[in-house]
């Protein structure tokens, strides 16, 4: 097992555990997705040896092609998770690969999943993402949709809700993202008065994780601090 790969997974938990200790957190309460996409099947079973159990991918058939190497040889306990924009064609075969998907941001995306997860005789697990100030061309439901698409994702009855993702804009430092990560938290706690269970807040990406530990994430989204950036030009 490469050393590198053990010694990056280690400084990122302790960082996620003096994060979250500094806000009084529990560091238990925050779990790690390491980001494998361009990252090896070789590369990706070093990192699950080192203790990594939920791998995100954000490409379908990138997915596919990994998954199929790896198949039956990684512990039952390992979950993939899409991370990335799901177009509506890839719907069904995500449904098949993913045991989350982290994407979900409009009602006719979930009205696919769902009927693709009744195919299946599963339950598909999703979070809805949130397009959050300074990513007007990116995916996700708008701050003011979420409770509306809740309702109607509510009403299906073979995927369920768990929480929310956002990813905010690419931070020239850390601190200039946390109004997003707060406020992502802000947007949950509003849903969740209004009767909707969301424990999920996966929000956080190598350069800002820390500040979204901090901010109440439950899920942080990791690629190169855990495999180096080499892996991601």
């Amino acid at each position: 097992m490469s050393d590198h790969i053990v010694e990056s997974i280690s400084s990122v938990y302790k960082k996620i555990s003096h994060a979250a200790m500094r806000v009084g957190r529990d560091p238990l309460e925050v779990k790690l997705l390491a980001v494998t996409k361009t990252v090896s099947p070789e590369v990706i079973r070093e990192a699950v040896d080192a203790g990594v159990r939920l791998l995100g991918e954000s490409r379908v058939q990138e997915a596919k092609e990994k998954i199929a190497v790896l198949d039956g040889d990684l512990p039952d306990t390992v979950s993939w998770q899409m991370i990335g924009n799901l177009q509506s064609n890839k719907a069904k075969l995500a449904v098949q690969l993913f045991d989350m998907i982290q994407s979900v941001d409009s009602v006719d995306l979930a009205r696919k999943i769902d009927r693709y997860a009744s195919e299946a005789g599963k339950v598909q697990r999703v979070l809805v993402q949130v397009k959050l100030a300074g990513r007007e061309a990116g995916s996700g439901i708008s701050p003011e949709g979420l409770i509306v698409l809740l309702e109607e994702i509510g009403e299906l009855h073979n995927i369920v809700v768990e929480g929310l993702m956002t990813i905010p804009p690419f931070p020239e430092i850390p601190e200039d993202v946390r109004p997003c990560f707060r406020r992502l938290r802000e947007i949950r706690d509003g849903a969740e008065r209004k009767g909707f269970k969301l424990p999920e807040l996966s929000m956080g990406m190598s350069g800002d994780f820390e500040v979204a530990v901090e901010e109440g994430a439950t899920m942080v989204r990791v690629g190169s601090a855990i495999f180096g950036r080499r892996l991601y030009q």
